[in-house]
Order: structure tokens, then C-alpha cells, then sequence
């Protein structure tokens, strides 16, 4: 029952005018076979995930999966819980959603499944970090990640004989060196908010704890204190941009890249296919956002971009696990790989595309950290507040705003964080 009042506060909001809209529990076939479906979030990966249904029925005689990708997944996800309607297992990123999930007791411990043992700890420990409290057991298998940064034109770079930078002075001495010569260094998508997050994740993983969030929540300090660096370098790489960079989308931003109308673009490597969807033959590769003055302390802005988890009220865990085992073959990661330039966070070698070979040495290493904004809640905006204090320009009034809403918006948070530490880290 906990459970399910804490779900229903959880996705109220979300539920209007979509509950009749919801996909309905079917009745099982009466075949002998054991039936999986499995809902998964991501609408642009669906022809993987074709086929790896489609693979993985031809390969199993006594369990049949069936993989779901609507639109608007997450909202049909947590309308599904609400109406006791929940899928076997769910493909989501790891991100607030799954704080959520967690914190309202609506996934499996997994922590017997012997596939964990094949996933970098790098990312198991990413996911750990999202537990508003920590809590026994594990939750996810982290499946494939994506990398933030900077991505850049090879072939103009290597016609300049431009150096890539490892440090804030270089990176910034490399921008006025390409506006001096009549190029543009960077170009911005800003009109869609959710741009804006992706330099500033990779500059506050430079630049500010990776624990920040939950030092916030336990008291420890304020967002005012950790960001202010980070703030005032996002004002800066505007003077690097297209003129108004707000007038402009994330298609806009990935046409223009992939034109040669710009030398670098601050963005996420999820972001290649699409600047290769217009130019299939662009040279692309990346680097790290070089956010620090020292380059041994810059990381990798990295992020569990899809995992799985098995419902708590799964009845037939072990033909779950079999579906996971089969999520995790070489073969069946690389089909992912190839439709979505992805990263893996199996701990194995596997073919990538070219264009993250500059962030190779930190994906290997495990140098890297999670996105800041997988702990932001979304009724924040957080990727909208940015935008306005980029146009804005006053640091201070960001930093305070951004306290003030954080407050607000995660006081139940907060008190839990806070009683957990008050308990001498019990529950």
C-alpha cells in the first residue's frame, strides 16, 4: 500500500488527460510459454530493439518477449504503475525517474542477477549515486551510456593544424585563434532549452562535486558556492558562439555543424547520428570538455543513458533474468552500438564509432562522471533557467534562484536526506 500511495503522488501530475489514453493489461496467451514485455524509452533506438525481440523469440523456445517503444514513454510507464499494469521489465536512463522509481519501492533487487559482474563499476557506482538514500541492494543494469563534451570538424582541425586543448586557457586561446581567423569556433542550438545542459554538464563535472546535489540536500552547502565558476565559464564560451545562438534549435545547431559552418560543437554524442543524417561523410571526432586549469583534473561526462530494471511485482524473475543475460551478449550490445552510437558500459571492448576516439582513454579508464542534471527535478526547469541567465548575464541572481527553487521543489527530499543522516545513516 506504501507503495502505491507514494506512486500516486509521484505521477498525479502526470495522469491528467493521459489515463484514457493508456495501453490496458491484455490477458496472457494460454501457450505454455512464459510472456516478458519489456518497455523501453527510447523511440529512436525501435528498429534495435526489433531486433533484439525478434532475435531473442527465434532463440528461446519457452519464453516469448515482447518489447514496447511508444512515444511519451515515461509518461505511459507511470501510468502503467498506477493501474497496477506495470511491464515485466523497463528500459529507462539513469536519471531522476529512476531516483523516483527507487525511492517509491516499485523495482526488484536485482542484486543476485550474475550479469551485474560484467558492467564497468564505474556506472554501477553512477546509479548507486542516484539513491536519494542509499538503500541495500541494486536496482539497474546499466546497459549503454553516452558521452558529453566537445565534438569537432577532424578535417578543419587538421587543415588549421589546430592543437586540441587540455585545459580552459587552451581551449579559450583555440577559440579566439579560429574567430581571428574568420571561422566560427562554436555554434549553440539555445532555443531549445535543453541544449543549454549540455555544456554546462560537462563544465560542472570539471568544476564542481559530483556529489554537490546531495551535499545540498544533506545541508552541507548551497549551489551558490559550487557553481559560480561553472556560471560564469558558460557566460564566456558565449562570446564564442554564432550571433544569437538563441535563435537557433538543436537541428539547426547539428545542420550547421555538420556543414563546416563551425569549427566545434559543445554536445553530446548523441548528437552524431543526427549531424550525420546530414552529412554522412563528416569527420567528426571529441574531446573532453576541458573545463580545468590543471588537465589532470578534467573527466568525462558520462551518464547511464539506458539500463533495465525488473519491476517489483515481476512474476517470473527468472525468465527476466534470462531476457537481461540475453541484453548483455556481445552481439546484441553491438546491434545498439551501430543504430545509436552509444557507449557500453559492459566491461568489453567493442567496435565504436570514430567519432568518440578522443574520449576513448577516459571510457576506458573509468574517468568520469555523471550528468549533474539526472538530479535536478524536472518541475525545476533547470535546462529554461540556464537559458534565462545566459541572456540574462547575473550570475548571482542565477545562483540564488537556483537555490531557492531547489528547496522548494526537493523538500520532501530534503527531509528524508536529512532524517537519514540524523539516524547515523539508517533508514
Amino acid at each position: 500500500m506504501k507503495r502505491r500511495v507514494i506512486a500516486t503522488v509521484l505521477v498525479a501530475a502526470m495522469l491528467i488527460g493521459t489515463m484514457l489514453s493508456a495501453t490496458g493489461c491484455s490477458s496472457e496467451p494460454n501457450d505454455g510459454k512464459t510472456h516478458i514485455t519489456m518497455l523501453q524509452y527510447k523511440p529512436e533506438a525501435v528498429k534495435a530493439f526489433e531486433k533484439m525481440e525478434e532475435e531473442f523469440n527465434a532463440t528461446h523456445d519457452d519464453i516469448v518477449l515482447k518489447i514496447e517503444s511508444p512515444n511519451d514513454a515515461m509518461t505511459v510507464l507511470k501510468t502503467r504503475f498506477i493501474k497496477e499494469d506495470a511491464p515485466d521489465i523497463i528500459g529507462i536512463g539513469g536519471d531522476v525517474n529512476f531516483s523516483n522509481f527507487v525511492d517509491a519501492d516499485m523495482l526488484m533487487d536485482i542484486s543476485d542477477f550474475e550479469g551485474l559482474s560484467l558492467v564497468k563499476q564505474a556506472y554501477k557506482d553512477i546509479d548507486k549515486n542516484l539513491e536519494f538514500v542509499p538503500r541495500e541492494g541494486v536496482y539497474a543494469v546499466p546497459y549503454v551510456a553516452n558521452a558529453a563534451g566537445i565534438l569537432y570538424n577532424r578535417d578543419m582541425f587538421e587543415k588549421n593544424g589546430w592543437k586540441i586543448p587540455t585545459t580552459w586557457d587552451e581551449f579559450t586561446s583555440l577559440c579566439e585563434t579560429i574567430k581571428s581567423s574568420g571561422q566560427q569556433p562554436l555554434y549553440f542550438g539555445y532555443k531549445d532549452v535543453w541544449t543549454c545542459l549540455a555544456p554546462w554538464n560537462a563544465l560542472a563535472c570539471d568544476l564542481a562535486p559530483a556529489d554537490v546535489c546531495r551535499q545540498v540536500n544533506k545541508g552541507e552547502t548551497k549551489f551558490a558556492d559550487e557553481y559560480g565558476e561553472v556560471a560564469e565559464k558558460m557566460l564566456e564560451l558565449l562570446q564564442y558562439a554564432q550571433d544569437d545562438p538563441f535563435a537557433y534549435n538543436y537541428n539547426d545547431a547539428c545542420t550547421a555543424f555538420a556543414n563546416g559552418e563551425a569549427a566545434m560543437y559543445p554536445i553530446g554524442s548523441y548528437a552524431v547520428p543526427q549531424i550525420q543524417s546530414v552529412n554522412p561523410d563528416m569527420n567528426i571526432d571529441s574531446f573532453v570538455m576541458p573545463g580545468c586549469d590543471n588537465a589532470e583534473d578534467n573527466v568525462l561526462n558520462s551518464g547511464v543513458d539506458l539500463q533495465f530494471c525488473v519491476t517489483k511485482d515481476c512474476p517470473s524473475k527468472e525468465a527476466a533474468y534470462e531476457v537481461l543475460s540475453f541484453m548483455l551478449e556481445d552481439s546484441t550490445i553491438q546491434t545498439y552500438l551501430d543504430d545509436q552510437n552509444a557507449v557500453p558500459c559492459k566491461d568489453k571492448e567493442f567496435k565504436l564509432s570514430s567519432a568518440l576516439d578522443g574520449m576513448l582513454d577516459y571510457i576506458n579508464a573509468g574517468k568520469m562522471t555523471d550528468y549533474q542534471d539526472h538530479y535536478y527535478p524536472s518541475e525545476m526547469a533547470v535546462d529554461a533557467q540556464i537559458q534565462t541567465f545566459l541572456l540574462d548575464g547575473s550570475v548571482e541572481k542565477f545562483l540564488n534562484k537556483f537555490d531557492t527553487d531547489w528547496l522548494r521543489y526537493n523538500r520532501d527530499i530534503i527531509r528524508k536526506v536529512q532524517e537519514y543522516e540524523k539516524n547515523g545513516g539508517n533508514k
